[in-house]
């Protein structure tokens, strides 16, 4: 059993409504345990309607967002599964996510798989029938558009690693690339799934957001990454140490991009020490530092 945990955003604008009903009959349709987190307007009746399991009690901070350590919480003792996921509301599944995810149980015990994802424009309700399948892996090939490496939209772990979570937004930017740091400094194998497993995010505009502004502009966003300690624990897919190809689990391709990115992070996620990751960043990135130190000082002089 794989169970994933989401918390939707309200069920009132139509297209979002769509695209989130989507996503959680493909889930149920690849065989998952679902678990609808929050009370927003509509989540439960959505629950009802597509028979999942609806947990409630979230939390919520100052501005009235979930807030991820609760939603991980509630998701994690609602769940049946030893495989857990946490899956944009936006996300499809196929069977192959099923399939990577129970062969890598298998063979390993603490890890992290993350991807690349699929954009595909869907304006109505899909149908998961017989050949649904098939039906979207056409998408894929015709009207899909491949998002770059920035940014996650699942994690899929085993049930004993990320029982901590700092108290992030959700919705916002930097806690994702916190779960990147966060494994990757527990010595956890870090997997880039994306040859693997086909993820199809639907595409959607900002009108649910404040003001309607991308994510990563709200104050919420900087309250993320404070949080999660700070912008050197920014980790993108680069920064996995392993990938998936065919089912088989190889060290991540070699570059002397990725080599010194790797001496770079070895002060954050080997000897955990603030003062060398520091020291490191700033000879890696003299200017990106000094532009840092000059803002770090006209705020303690204003």
């Amino acid at each position: 059993m794989i169970s994933i945990f989401t918390a939707p955003k309200p069920f009132t604008n139509p297209h979002i409504a769509i695209i989130q009903r989507n996503a959680i009959r493909s889930w149920k349709a690849v065989g998952a345990e679902v678990i609808l987190v929050g009370d927003d307007e509509g989540v439960a009746e959505a629950a009802r309607d597509l028979d999942v399991i609806h947990k409630p009690e979230v939390v919520r901070n100052a501005y009235g967002t979930p807030k991820i350590d609760s939603i991980f919480a509630l998701g994690r003792e609602a769940a049946s599964g030893e495989m857990l996921a946490y899956i944009n509301t936006d996300v499809m599944l196929l069977p192959d996510f099923m399939d990577t995810a129970m062969r890598l149980a298998e063979q390993e015990k603490q890890f992290l798989i993350i991807g690349q994802r699929w954009d595909l424009d869907v304006r109505q309700e899909l149908d998961f029938s017989d050949g649904w399948v098939d039906r979207l892996q056409k998408d894929i090939k015709t009207r899909a558009r491949r998002h770059p490496r920035g940014g996650s939209d699942y994690f899929l772990f085993p049930r004993q690693v990320f029982t901590y979570i700092p108290p992030f937004a959700i919705g916002r930017a930097g806690w994702d690339n916190w779960m990147i740091y966060e494994a990757r400094q527990r010595g956890w194998k870090v997997i880039d799934g994306s040859a693997d497993i086909n993820i199809i995010h639907q595409d959607h505009d900002y009108s649910h957001l404040p003001g309607g502004k991308p994510h990563y502009k709200l104050p919420e966003s900087f309250e993320n990454v404070k949080a999660g300690g700070g912008n050197r624990t920014i980790f993108t897919l680069d920064d996995c140490n392993y990938v998936l190809k065919e089912q088989k689990l190889e060290r991540f391709p070699g570059s002397w991009k990725k080599f010194w990115r790797e001496v770079e992070i070895i002060p954050l996620v080997r000897w955990h020490s603030s003062f060398f990751t520091n020291i490191f960043f700033a000879l890696f990135h003299p200017k990106k530092a000094y532009r840092e130190w000059r803002s770090q000082l006209s705020s303690r002089q204003a």
